[in-house]
């Protein structure tokens, strides 16, 4: 049962929710803005809480490991400063010996994040469409690519979107290094003709007899054919055979991105 403190309550609270409702609008808001500030200390109150209790788990660690931390960050500090001054010095010599030989400079190439917004039905594992188009400068036959490794190249613009053709379709195409440094051998990348509806394995076509593979040699691209630089991530050796009574060398290579996960891609513009 209700007392009588209870009842005066809630005549108060209905009395003022009444008259808050009669209020012209720029008043009513004044007195909501002037309630809300009386709370403004309780927020603060639990966000210095929050504050203080952080702080107090960082003090609870022992000093000897707060230095042992710092230690350990001024030295990966200095690694980096190392060897970022190293490419600097093999930069100036790249661009002296570039000078010399009459070489042209090689120019960075700019990213472009791109949200997927679609998919083919009727080619699914081959083609995807992202959100950029012209407006953005996106143009055909650019790659594009993830942190993981190569996704394919723009194949058709339209003002917002662009449709992107995969690694793994007969219109993407790319030429590659693989093997050991010192002796890599060039190839082609193509469709599997083994399992076509794999978004997992590509082929490795004219490679020469005497190629010298092995499983889990990375695929990289060569940057011939003037669409894709070189260096880009393709994929590993999964396997290999020879073909044609020895003559030449066929590899099946394992795709470096998982083609039917992507979200987001980078498309390459210079």
């Amino acid at each position: 049962m209700l007392k009588r403190p209870h009842y005066i309550a809630l005549g108060v609270v209905a009395l003022l929710t009444l008259a808050l409702l009669k209020l012209p609008n720029r008043a009513a808001a004044n007195l909501k803005l002037a309630i809300s500030g009386l709370f403004l200390p309780l927020f603060g109150l639990a966000g210095s809480s929050e504050d203080l209790a952080d702080n107090a788990a960082y003090a609870a660690l022992p000093r000897r490991e707060l230095v042992r931390q710092i230690e350990l960050l001024q030295k990966t500090n200095q690694l980096w400063q190392i060897h970022f001054r190293r490419l600097e010095e093999w930069k100036r010599e790249n661009d002296r010996l570039r000078a010399q030989l009459g070489l042209p400079r090689q120019y960075p190439w700019k990213l472009r994040l791109a949200r997927v917004v679609a998919r083919d039905p009727a080619n699914w594992w081959r083609t995807i469409k992202i959100d950029l188009g012209t407006r953005d400068g996106i143009v055909t036959n650019a790659p594009v690519l993830t942190s993981d490794g190569l996704v394919g190249r723009v194949s058709e613009v339209s003002f917002a979107q662009s449709q992107v053709v995969l690694l793994g379709d007969p219109d993407c195409r790319v030429a590659v290094l693989v093997g050991v440094e010192n002796n890599r051998e060039q190839g082609v990348i193509e469709p599997a003709s083994s399992s076509p509806l794999d978004d997992t394995l590509v082929d490795l076509s004219y490679l020469s007899r005497n190629a010298k593979l092995a499983a889990g040699q990375p695929v990289v691209t060569s940057g011939l054919g003037g669409i894709f630089p070189k260096g880009i991530l393709v994929g590993q050796i999964a396997d290999f055979h020879s073909e044609g009574q020895g003559l030449y060398k066929e590899a099946m290579v394992r795709l470096a991105v998982k083609m039917n996960r992507l979200e987001e891609v980078w498309v390459m513009m210079p």
